[in-house]
């Protein structure tokens, strides 16, 4: 027997000065009702998968004074986005992170040293796409972190803790949903743990599955890059660097919350570009690429000059700004591949055709990491080694396809 709780909030409604019992604001839309509920009893097994147990949620188990600010109390999307985030920072734990999603992916995720580093890495990988984003932080927030959160508009801040005057920063923005969930400092526990995930269809039936469980962590991990065909083995030619293989661990725990058929791209434990949710393999790498273009353009612009590239790119055309202030960042962003010179690509599935490979080595890209296992396998490994200088490849050995 399973016994759950709805989770609701008193939450104080400033009109007509008085407390209100509120649950989740709406569901995916507003005219969808929707609700949370949390596990206090029993349990559910799937083979050697099972419910978190009780007493051990994360985004379930908010309390009101977890909700430090309610802003526009949450709804369905503003939780789940917290628990995307969550389910990438649990293998990234050994590092200060940040994680910003937008519409249930990733639009930029980063580590460092320190906390302010690695937000202002993830803000800047997708400085457009952050906006109204929800961001999801593995370190106790300070002043400092808190200052560049407080410069654009975000939904919803998550973290373990909130150090002295970081609240007085956020609170600026008003309707900002500020969340403190106490286990974020426990996360890797949670890495290996499989819960049982449900899939409801349209006609009232359930699909009930284990979740996905990241196999590859370290570079022990790592599979090498070769392949049969036709009685011929064909090895790659270049192993990945420690730099690469740092890229290639990160990269792959990003891809677990990436909506397949996607493929990121990553640079010294940063997102460069996300690809998501194509149809065919080719097409999402040209769209990274694109994406890729667009977002450092627009990184350039911001800092060089304080406007978005869109915005010096209309400025000029109106006279109100030197051409030579586009066309130095337009020759940089030529110059540097939007970014891509020097980094590596991470692929949910396999490619089962070398396009998608020769287009992200044109670009300048120096490693790649893939589960493997096409009967095309060879011909990817060829275009790797026919690169100058040649392309390092590894396989995960294992697909991570998230719908």
């Amino acid at each position: 027997m399973l016994r759950y709780r709805k989770r609701t909030w008193r939450i104080h409604d400033a009109e007509r000065d008085q407390w209100v019992e509120r649950g989740l604001r709406y569901g995916e839309n507003p005219d969808q009702e929707a609700a949370l509920y949390e596990l206090v009893e029993g349990n559910l097994v799937l083979g050697d998968c099972k419910f978190i147990e009780p007493g051990k949620g994360l985004v379930s188990s908010l309390r009101e004074e977890d909700l430090l600010q309610f802003g526009k109390h949450p709804g369905k999307i503003n939780l789940t986005d917290v628990d995307s985030a969550l389910n990438i920072l649990k293998y990234l734990m050994d590092k200060p992170a940040a994680c910003i999603i937008k519409h249930n992916n990733p639009c930029g995720v980063a580590q460092a040293e320190n906390l302010p580093e690695a937000y202002e890495r993830a803000f800047m990988a997708d400085r457009i796409a952050a906006f109204g984003g929800c961001v999801a932080l593995n370190r106790p927030v300070d002043r400092t972190t808190a200052e560049l959160l407080a410069r654009s508009y975000l939904e919803v801040v998550a973290a373990p803790e909130y150090e002295e005057g970081s609240l007085e920063v956020l609170g600026r923005w008003k309707n900002l949903r500020i969340i403190r969930i106490d286990r974020i400092d426990r996360l890797a526990e949670y890495a290996d743990r499989r819960f049982v995930d449900f899939k409801a269809l349209m006609d009232g039936g359930l699909i009930l599955q284990q979740s996905f469980l990241n196999r590859v962590r370290s570079k022990e991990d790592l599979k090498p890059a070769v392949a049969y065909h036709k009685g011929v083995e064909y090895r790659i030619a270049r192993e990945p660097t420690e730099r690469e293989v740092e890229d290639m661990i990160f990269g792959w725990a990003v891809e677990q919350g990436v909506t397949s058929n996607s493929v990121i791209f990553v640079k010294d434990r940063s997102t460069v570009a996300i690809g998501t949710g194509e149809q065919d393999r080719v097409g999402v790498v040209e769209i990274a690429i694109f994406k890729a273009y667009t977002k450092y353009a627009d990184r350039l612009a911001f800092t060089s000059y304080g406007v978005p590239y869109k915005t010096l790119e209309e400025e000029v055309r109106e006279g109100r700004r030197p051409a030579s202030q586009k066309e130095e960042i337009d020759e940089r962003v030529r110059e540097d591949r939007g970014g891509l010179k020097g980094a590596v690509m991470v692929s949910d599935g396999f490619f089962p055709f070398r396009d998608g490979v020769d287009v992200a080595i044109r670009e300048g890209i120096t490693a790649i990491l893939q589960p493997g296992g096409s009967e095309r396998d060879h011909e990817s490994i060829l275009a790797c080694n026919e690169a100058s200088p040649p392309v390092a490849m590894a396989f995960t050995g294992q697909r991570a396809f998230r719908h």
